[in-house]
């Protein structure tokens, strides 16, 4: 028998079965009927609707009239008993077997259909198996989670693990598909990961033996995208790193424990090895750069560069802006501050006070260049340029103020215009670390270290520099800049720039 000998078979047999089972008529079950303990939810873009389930012969079924307002369906009863459930000019037709008719396509259910007084019940699998078929939008029915996606809706999977490692612990992630997060150090003892998602599909197990002296007390659902991890008080700090994994990305926060408290001797926990020391990313060095300034150039009134498609200077620094703090805040466990988080005004003084009144150790002013040449790309780095003779005025005096000894000691008073005078060497420094982590990973411009008399610089009283990230008005780099792999590039540069500035401090070379 050849290949379409075989496949006219098949089909008729199918065609067969529909009939016999057709005419069969529905079987009326009246077994075990019982609510189920947990509802279907259905996650769409039209909000979250719960689904009522009942269980028959425990197993889950769901009553057809709860699914045909939901999703538009048509249902009658013919005189053979047999039901027909229409979406648009699409049919379904079930019978007393486990069996459904769909479009001409016969396709397997768990069980057969069920009645509970004049309801119709069918195994929830229908909507996957049978539903999915015909409808217009995409149908991801999660059984185990009691959760039905309707559509693009972005729901990841979200499984946890936590394994003890000495001195600390280590708490795995992974989302499926791949989805990004945020983590962010709410409070000493709270972390919270925000997920780049709609919601969240999460199996949280029990984390083993919890007590006070745990370093990871829990962790808990805050809101439909963010998971709250709550730490004991012997954490003494913590790592996270993204890696994806296949089609999972895959977050791993390592937490550190206080040295005075690190177990010793605890079943199931190796002791450090003689002579080893600390991971350096988890007992991080001592350094001068515990806080940076975020600077999103623009905002409010001031669009900066706006393209002919409509791409606006503000909008792009700020949502890179925010990338940079959430990778610095995750992976270095520094403090990030942006001088705007929305789309405001604000002046050029206000941008340089908010870093000097938290006592920044580091200024960051992102920007996008333009240009009357469309072909012209690329990215730059600047850092304050002065006239010598301001440099040489900077110096307003010197003063002397009482100690807490009640000693005194002179302090050099320095033109607040003019503190950055201060930190020259240091942001040229930083400049250059900048641009090899640039190189490595973004187009720069055909000169990419410069100095300029820029007032938003000009104030710092800190290491500064300003990125003119590209050219808006190059239209290949315009869809660079909004695209998330080059943002994602430029982020994991200046994070790299910051890692490799601050151990050039910490081994005295600046």
């Amino acid at each position: 028998m050849n290949v379409r000998s075989h496949r006219r078979l098949l089909t008729a047999l199918s065609f067969a079965l529909a009939l016999m089972a057709i005419a069969a008529g529905p079987v009326t079950i009246l077994v075990s009927q019982a609510p189920a303990t947990t509802p279907l939810t259905m996650l769409s873009r039209e909000g979250r609707r719960v689904i009522p389930l009942t269980l028959v012969n425990n197993q889950e079924f769901v009553a057809v009239d709860d699914l045909a307002p939901l999703f538009q369906l048509t249902v009658r009863e013919d005189a053979l008993g047999a039901l027909t459930v229409a979406y648009k000019d699409k049919t379904i037709v079930l019978t007393n077997q486990p069996l459904a008719s769909v479009a001409g396509r016969l396709v397997s259910l768990p069980a057969p259909p069920s009645r509970a007084g004049n309801r119709w019940l069918v195994p929830v699998e229908f909507i996957s198996r049978a539903l999915g078929l015909i409808y217009d939008s995409r149908l991801d029915l999660r059984k185990p989670s009691h959760l039905l996606i309707v559509g693009d809706y972005r729901v990841p999977r979200v499984t946890v693990r936590y394994d003890l490692l000495s001195p600390g612990g280590r708490l795995t992630l992974d989302a499926t598909p791949r989805a990004d997060s945020t983590v962010t150090q709410e409070n000493n003892n709270l972390l919270s990961i925000k997920f780049d998602a709609d919601a969240l599909d999460v199996a949280i197990p029990p984390l083993g033996a919890q007590g006070p002296q745990s370093l990871i007390q829990g962790v808990r659902v805050l809101d439909a995208t963010t998971l709250a991890v709550d730490l004991g008080p012997r954490v003494a700090g913590f790592r996270a790193t993204s890696l994806p994994v296949d089609t999972t990305m895959r977050l791993t926060i390592d937490v550190l424990a206080t040295p005075a408290d690190t177990p010793v001797g605890v079943p199931g926990v190796a002791g450090p090895a003689p002579g080893s020391d600390l991971p350096p990313s988890l007992g991080p060095p001592e350094s001068t750069i515990r806080t940076i300034a975020l600077d999103p150039g623009h905002g409010g009134d001031d669009a900066g560069v706006v393209t002919a498609s409509g791409t606006k200077e503000k909008d792009l620094t700020l949502a890179i802006a925010r990338r940079i703090k959430a990778a610095i805040e995750a992976r270095l466990g520094m403090r990030v501050l942006l001088t705007r988080d929305d789309d405001r005004d604000l002046s050029l003084e206000d941008r340089t006070a908010v870093a000097n009144n938290n006592k920044a150790d580091l200024f960051v002013s992102l920007h996008a260049n333009a240009s009357l040449r469309p072909e012209v790309t690329g990215a730059s780095i600047y850092y304050a340029a002065f006239e010598s003779t301001a440099v040489a005025g900077a110096f307003a005096g010197v003063e002397r103020v009482p100690t807490f000894s009640g000693a005194l000691r002179d302090i050099e008073l320095v033109a607040w215009d003019l503190a950055q005078t201060h930190h020259l060497d240091r942001s040229m420094a930083f400049a250059a670390i900048l641009e090899e982590r640039l190189r490595e990973r973004v187009v720069l411009s055909a000169r990419p270290i410069d100095r300029a008399p820029l007032a938003v610089l000009e104030s710092a009283n800190m290491p500064a520099v300003l990125i003119e990230m590209g050219f808006l008005t190059n239209a290949d780099q315009e869809k660079q800049l909004a695209a998330s792999e080059w943002q994602n590039a430029l982020v994991q540069a200046v994070t790299e720039a910051i890692i490799s500035f601050r151990n050039s401090i910490v081994g005295g070379v600046q």
